[in-house]
């Protein structure tokens, strides 16, 4: 018979028994292995066989009392409720003690029952009970240990196999070193890992489950060419955006795939496996540090209290719902426009919430009658105003809606909180309310003041916050270039040089539900999104991130800028007074009701002029609606007018706004 062949067949039989260990023949084998360790003990003491057998009553008895004391501390102690094919340190301790423990109990038996009162007859070496208890501490280890050492074996026989795609892992933290042994753990992954990556000095030339620290990520290239690496895996939950885009960068040069772990929310429930491994996604090269909402702050205030929140359909609407349903609000009212929309999130909140009080309200907030009802019949004692038209395109082609809807629908809004008596009222805004080239951003803007104006005449916690573009919302510009790519392309552009803010759904509502707590009245509060990413990039990094290659599998076509748009977003108006908050990672402006060029004059005559532009709206003349606006928003450049947009180089700080003389150098980043 082939050796190679007879050694296969002896190590799948001894892995077949191995494996085939339960804990019942756990407590056989350490029954022989009691046995067995008192009779070496006494062979290992005496000289000669004559002198051994002397001892044959004595060490019977001994070795009956012994296992009896011995099963008293192993079965409390758990030694045979284990798995032990996953034995790790921790058992190796549990067996030590355990062991130690029943060791002690058998000499002070030995020596304070069995040797004073004669009962081993002739007695036995005084040395019995420890080199006793030293052997049955090797066979019981040793026994249990052994199938996990056979297994570490066995899977690194199948890690060698042609088959295993060789990893370079990148980042040696607690992420990298879980992949690692998962890998090694799953031979059936086809993964192994033969090189770790890691920017901190003190691990490189170090060796971590015997894979070697071989330097920083900028070595990719060496390494893939060194080591025959055909897979990296990037294992650095917490890394910024411009360090992902930097492996991914070097791995696209290196030609090897790029995958990468979860976040590090995901690692901390223990929910993260190496099964969960998956493509770099868009939101993994947008990482920063997660804005953290002061959850103990909302919870005091939402608890028990009557909240409504409009637009609940929509993807920001239906993330607030969520998020205050977990703080134990007295009722939740759903109000939106689109009833299929509605019904989805309602259906989604009593299968999480089965407990939550809910109501779910079908109106347009257009309408002041059906609102007025809705305000008397429900009483809400917080609202969150999500409710608004928010495509600038689609919106420079029916600016008369925008109107209706922006402003005449957030007037009502805000006349039946003032009537009703509302605590607070959040409204959501837009970055493009700041200097706006589209009726959007304009309608938005007056919004905006009208929420000012109304938290200075209630003396109550009126407020607004301002989004960036949210990252997986319906209609935004991620998942339209995943459908473009779907569909083969090609993925269309704007133009190379815009620029938009980003922020993640839960961030956007972890500032909504902030604001409520930090608000006074009359503020508006902006998120600090990190730096403006170029639309460019984004195409370009979902193309490489779907396995494609851009000019040879699908093409990117510039469409040119639409009405309204602008290349670079800003986050305040010129004149704004703008400062940090007691949260580090939002900004407030206290002086939007008295800036220039809005004067005071102006800010008396707004109801008046804001009815003006209702009737415009409502009579269908677009021309009168944007000249109306730019009244009012003195700051709007409609399209035809549109100025040049500021150049890339110049900082947020100039061009944004101006803060105060103590505010600190990191205020405008």
């Amino acid at each position: 018979m082939n050796k190679s062949l007879l050694f296969s067949k002896i190590n799948n039989g001894l892995t077949r028994i191995l494996f085939g260990l339960r804990n019942r023949h756990f407590f056989a084998l350490d029954l022989l292995s009691f046995c067995l360790a008192g009779v070496l003990a006494l062979g290992l003491r005496v000289e000669t066989l004559e002198e051994f057998l002397q001892y044959t009553e004595a060490l019977a008895l001994y070795v009956l009392i012994a296992t009896a004391l011995r099963w008293m501390i192993f079965i409390p102690f758990g030694l045979y409720a284990r798995y032990w094919r996953y034995a790790s340190i921790d058992e190796l301790a549990q067996i030590i003690l355990a062991t130690g423990t029943a060791t002690l109990l058998v000499a002070l038996v030995f020596f304070g029952v069995l040797r004073p009162f004669g009962l081993l007859g002739g007695g036995l070496p005084r040395s019995m009970p420890f080199l006793d208890g030293i052997l049955v501490l090797l066979a019981v280890g040793g026994l249990r240990y052994s199938v996990r050492f056979v297994e570490r074996t066995i899977q690194r026989r199948r890690n060698h196999r042609a088959g295993n795609k060789r990893v370079a892992i990148i980042g040696a933290g607690s992420a990298g070193v879980m992949m690692a042994r998962e890998m090694h753990a799953n031979p059936q992954l086809g993964l192994k890992p033969v090189v770790f990556l890691d920017d901190a000095p003190r691990k490189q030339g170090s060796l971590i489950y015997g894979i070697p620290v071989v330097g920083d990520h900028w070595r990719i290239g060496d390494v893939v060419r060194d080591h025959k690496v055909e897979q990296a895996v990037i294992a650095m939950p917490t890394a910024s955006g411009k360090t992902i885009r930097e492996v991914m960068r070097l791995c696209q040069a290196a030609n090897i795939p790029c995958r990468t772990v979860p976040g590090i929310f995901e690692l901390l429930d223990g929910s993260v496996t190496i099964n969960q491994l998956r493509p770099v996604d868009i939101a993994d090269l947008l990482r920063r540090e997660p804005v953290v909402t002061d959850l103990t702050q909302v919870a005091r205030l939402l608890k028990g209290k009557r909240i409504l929140v409009t637009g609940a359909g929509g993807s920001i609407g239906a993330e607030i719902c969520r998020q205050v349903a977990h703080h134990g609000p007295g009722i939740v009212l759903l109000l939106g426009h689109g009833e299929t929309s509605l019904f989805h999130v309602a259906n989604e909140l009593r299968q999480a919430f089965p407990q939550l009080q809910m109501q779910t309200i079908v109106a347009d907030i257009r309408d002041w009658e059906r609102m007025r009802m809705v305000w008397e019949r429900c009483q809400p004692q917080i609202v969150f105003h999500a409710a608004a038209h928010k495509h600038v395109s689609l919106m420079e082609e029916n600016v008369e809606d925008a109107v209706s809807n922006n402003v005449q629908g957030t007037q009502c809004v805000l006349s039946c909180a003032e009537i009703y008596g509302v605590e607070q009222f959040v409204l959501i805004s837009t970055d493009k309310a700041v200097n706006p080239s589209s009726a959007m951003g304009a309608t938005k803007r007056v919004a905006e003041l009208l929420a000012q104006q109304a938290a200075a005449q209630t003396s109550r916690c009126f407020v607004a916050v301002r989004f960036g573009n949210v990252l997986g919302s319906r209609g935004s510009v991620v998942p339209l270039f995943k459908q473009q790519i779907s569909s083969g392309g090609p993925v269309t552009v704007t133009h190379p040089e815009v620029r938009r803010y980003f922020m993640t759904i839960p961030e956007a509502v972890q500032l909504v539900l902030q604001a409520t707590t930090l608000g006074r009245g009359g503020e508006i509060f902006t998120l600090d999104m990190g730096d403006p990413i170029r639309i460019l990039d984004l195409a370009r990094d979902l193309i490489r991130l779907s396995g494609l290659v851009e000019g040879e599998d699908i093409d990117i076509v510039f469409t040119g800028l639409r009405p309204g748009e602008k290349l670079y977003e800003e986050l305040f108006i010129p004149g704004e007074n703008c400062n940090r908050t007691s949260h580090e990672k939002i900004y407030v402006v206290r002086n939007g009701a008295g800036i220039e060029p809005f004067t005071q004059a102006q800010w008396a005559s707004l109801p008046m002029a804001v009815d003006e532009l209702v009737s415009a709206a409502r009579a269908g003349d677009s021309t009168l609606v944007r000249r109306l606006l730019q009244q009012i928003v003195p700051e709007y450049h409609p399209p035809a007018i549109n100025a040049e947009p500021t150049p890339p180089g110049a900082t947020l700080a100039h061009r944004v706004c101006t803060p105060p003389q103590d505010a600190p150098a990191d205020l405008i980043h």
